[in-house]
Parts: structure tokens; C-alpha cells; sequence
């Protein structure tokens, strides 16, 4: 078969190419891998030809295929740029190019399972691409001076709301899903029944708005729409835009920042008066009602996107199956447990390294202790994000005696003179903990250790003990001993 990756044609237009003997094939436009780079690279390829259309040209385009004739749309946007032609009558992208982009921005679910106009970021996450592009139009209207009221309505709350009223009770929000190959993903199949509102549709929902609002205050003028992409997908050597904070791996902080439920809930039930205005949304005369349903759905919201960090799942991080059958805790749990890795030594600082490295571990742990997975819980990396290892519900192997009484936490690195990154740190001490406590898995005076309280060993080193011991809820040695 050969190894299959990227060649750059033209430093901008990538190609699949099969390295064998008979060299790199040529045709291929149509099997870039779905990610956020390819799209960026796509963008490229549109803001070099002719005259070089403006940022609000590309968008307003590529707006015109995700979104053909959708009222609620150009009810805040207006007509979008007729398809194909840019500024200067050129075409606005060729024809070999029509395909791929149609699968990456029109957002919809084939089957039960397959969700299309979805791409994988190099943070591991997956982004609807329509809803991102709203957003950013939205801010480059408001940039130019124009008058925009709908940031939020386009990007997020039309969403929430239809799905609010029309999902199942259990199914309202996500699933999340995996790529077939994150390496060189192109099928992304979801985890559940869908609901209105997947979690790329909201990933892209609130890059949406955080773009959209950065735009709005910092005209592009000579910048490009790629660069401002490169930049806050992680894809740029020169960083963010506006400092660290403004990066996709840190979306759910910065759009708690702006918004809270009851804000977010007079968004959701003002979108859905515009959708039965336009005649879009049925308008059942019950507002009380529909108040009490928007209301349930925001705090279901709030508990998934903003009080509970992203975890990676399994299938994310290539995991193999589980050898055996898992064995079930009975929940709520009241300890949890701190670990370093030590192997690997090193902090993992991106979602490649943090995904081999779990690989690595899980290896290790199957092969040669011949136990039955990895045996963490939970796995922090160094990159914004939290990896499952044997999650919520199943018994962990990681402190011998303690297994079914508490879940074991493990930051990838050696922390014996040296603490894991700040944000690791937080994600771990208050959005996993809060998480685990407000969906009932933790008990809410639950206790933290040290690996070392439990167990004759120098984890999770000493640095990261010293920090542990000065958070909230940890118990000393003697302590410890009393309560296990």
C-alpha cells in the first residue's frame, strides 16, 4: 500500500500522494484530508487568485455554498456574494476545488451516524466550518463598520434552540464523535444519535463568536484570513492573534468569559423568536413553556461546555480495546488519586505527542504489567486537554488496594523538580473535579492525594506533591491512613 501522507504543490495546494516505488499519484484534490490546515490551505489558494479577493469576499463565498438560501441567515447577513466570482469577476476558487469545499462547509448528518462539514483541528478537536464562518462575517461587517446583531444568533443559539425544542431529552446536546484516521482523517463518525446541535457544531459556535468579536474590534486591512486562522488554530510559529489567550484549545474558557446562562438563555429564546418571525420555527403560543425548555437546555449547556473540561475519548487517541470486561465502580466516588507518568518523562505539548504518548503507556501497561488497559482514569497532558483512560464508570489499575474507591489522575511527565504547565494544573484541580462532582461521580467532599500516600513510591514527585498539598480538599499522610 505505501505510505500514504501530504505533498505541496505550489506551497499551498496539498495532494495525497502513495510513496511507493512508482512514485507520488496527482490526482487528488478531492481526498485532501479534513482538516483544519487543508482548509486553511484552501483558503490560501482563494485569497492568491486575480487581485486577491477581500477576507469578507472569501467568507460571504464560501457562506453562499454552506448556506444557500437560508433566511435566517441573510435575514442578518443579507444576499451572500454570488457563486463563484470574487471582487475582480475571476473566479473565485477553480473547479477542481468545488467538491472539497462543498464537503468541508455544508454541515449535515448522512445516515445516523456520519457528520459531514466537520474538520479535525491540530488540537484534536472537531469544528463545524459553517458555523465558524458566520461568526467571522459577522465580526468583519461589524469591523467595516457595519451594523450586526446576530453574532451569537448565527453562530450558537439558532442551534441550541432548535435543538432545545426538537432532540430527544437525553439527546439535546452532542454526542462527539472520531475520525477514521486522525493522521489523515476524512469520515467523522459520531459516538450517539445526533442531536441539533453536535459538539462540532458548537466547537465552531463559540470560535465563531471569539472570532467574530476579535474582527469586529481589529480590522483585517492587510491581513490575511488564513493567518488569522493559522494563528488561533495553533497552526502559526508567530502565535495568536491576541496574545496566548486567544487559541482554540482555550475556547471554552474565553466564551464563559463572555457569557453566562441567563445571558445565553435570552439569546437562545431571542434567536428562536427570529426563527418564527421568518416563518422557520413553529410559534406554539406557549412562552412560559418554551421558557422552562430553553431554561433546562442552557443549564445542560453550561454543565457540557463550560463548567466540564473537553476530554479526548479513547477512539480520539488510537486506544486499543480493553482486554477483558471491565469491571463497573459503584459511584460516587470520594478520592482522587495524583500521578506523574515519569515514562515518558517529558510533558507532551501537542495533541500528536500527547496521543502517542498515550499509546505508549497503554502499551506498557497491556504488554508488559499484562494488565487489562491503561490503567489511569484520566490522563492530563500538557496541550489544554484531558485524555480518557478508563473514564468515569470503570475501575482503574493505578493505586494498588485503592482502585474502587477513587479515580487515578496522571499529568504525562516527570514532576520530581518541576511542575506540569499552569493550565494542566487548573484543568485537573477545578474543571475535571467540579465536573465529576456535579454529574454525581464524586462525591462533593471528595479528597485529594499523592499516589505516595498510598503506596511505597516517589509519586507523583516531589514538586508536583508540594503543589497538591496546598490544594483544597487534600488530606495529609495521617489522614489518609484514617480514611482508607
Amino acid at each position: 500500500m505505501g505510505y500514504w501522507g501530504l505533498c505541496v504543490y505550489d506551497g499551498i495546494v496539498a495532494e495525497v500522494c502513495s510513496f511507493t516505488s512508482r512514485g507520488c499519484s496527482s490526482d487528488v484534490l478531492a481526498d485532501l484530508p479534513l482538516s483544519m490546515e487543508s482548509f486553511i490551505k484552501v483558503v490560501q489558494r482563494i485569497e492568491g487568485r486575480g487581485l486577491g479577493p477581500s477576507p469578507l469576499t472569501v467568507v460571504r463565498s464560501l457562506r453562499g455554498v454552506a448556506y444557500e438560501g437560508d433566511a435566517f441567515v441573510e435575514h442578518f447577513l443579507g444576499d451572500p456574494d454570488p457563486f463563484p466570482s470574487g471582487e475582480n469577476e475571476a473566479p473565485m476558487w477553480d473547479p477542481t476545488l468545488s467538491e472539497f469545499i462543498h464537503l468541508m462547509v455544508r454541515h449535515r448528518i448522512v445516515g445516523q451516524a456520519r457528520e459531514e462539514g466537520v474538520v479535525l483541528g491540530s488540537d484534536g478537536t472537531t469544528v463545524a466550518l459553517g458555523s465558524l464562518l458566520l461568526g467571522i462575517e459577522a465580526g468583519l461587517v461589524a469591523g467595516a463598520g457595519e451594523s450586526v446583531s446576530g453574532l451569537y444568533s448565527l453562530t450558537i443559539a439558532r442551534n441550541l434552540g432548535l435543538s432545545f425544542l426538537h432532540s430527544q431529552d437525553s439527546q439535546i446536546l452532542g454526542p462527539d464523535g472520531c475520525w477514521d484516521n486522525v493522521t489523515f482523517p476524512r469520515v467523522f463518525t459520531l459516538s450517539g444519535p445526533p442531536s441539533l446541535a453536535t459538539d462540532a457544531l458548537v466547537n465552531g459556535g463559540m470560535d465563531g463568536v471569539l472570532l467574530g468579536k476579535y474582527l469586529s474590534t481589529h480590522p483585517l486591512h492587510a491581513l490575511q484570513l488564513s493567518t488569522v486562522l493559522r494563528d488561533y488554530y495553533g497552526l502559526h510559529p508567530g502565535g495568536p492573534p491576541e496574545g496566548p489567550h486567544l487559541i482554540s484549545f482555550q475556547r471554552r474558557d474565553n466564551f464563559r468569559r463572555l457569557v453566562n446562562g441567563s445571558v445565553l438563555q435570552e439569546l437562545v429564546l431571542g434567536s428562536l423568536a427570529t426563527l418564527q418571525r421568518l416563518g422557520e420555527a413553529e410559534d406554539t403560543g406557549q412562552a412560559a413553556a418554551l421558557e422552562d425548555v430553553v431554561k433546562g437546555g442552557v443549564q445542560k449547556f453550561v454543565h457540557r461546555y463550560l463548567e466540564c473540561p473537553v476530554i479526548i475519548p479513547r477512539c480520539q487517541w488510537g486506544a486499543r480495546p480493553y482486554r477483558g470486561s471491565p469491571t463497573q465502580l459503584s459511584l460516587p466516588l470520594a478520592f482522587m488519586y495524583i500521578h506523574h507518568t515519569h515514562t515518558p518523562r517529558q510533558p507532551c505539548l501537542s495533541f500528536r505527542q500527547c496521543t502517542a504518548d498515550m499509546r505508549a503507556m497503554q502499551r506498557f501497561h497491556q504488554d508488559v504489567r499484562r494488565w487489562d488497559d491503561i490503567g489511569y482514569s484520566f490522563v492530563a497532558g500538557s496541550d489544554g486537554y484531558i485524555y480518557e483512560g478508563r473514564g468515569w464508570q470503570w475501575r482503574g489499575a493505578h493505586t494498588r488496594g485503592h482502585n474502587t474507591r477513587g479515580y487515578g489522575i496522571a499529568f504525562v511527565g516527570d514532576y520530581t523538580a518541576t511542575l506540569p504547565a499552569r493550565r494542566s494544573l487548573e484543568l485537573v484541580r477545578e474543571s475535571l473535579a467540579s465536573c465529576g462532582v456535579m454529574a454525581g461521580w464524586l462525591t462533593g467532599n471528595f479528597t485529594w492525594h499523592g499516589h505516595r500516600q498510598l503506596v511505597n513510591t516517589s509519586c507523583p514527585g516531589g514538586a508536583l506533591y508540594l503543589e497538591i498539598e496546598s490544594w483544597k480538599q487534600f488530606r495529609s499522610r495521617d489522614q489518609a491512613a484514617r480514611h482508607h
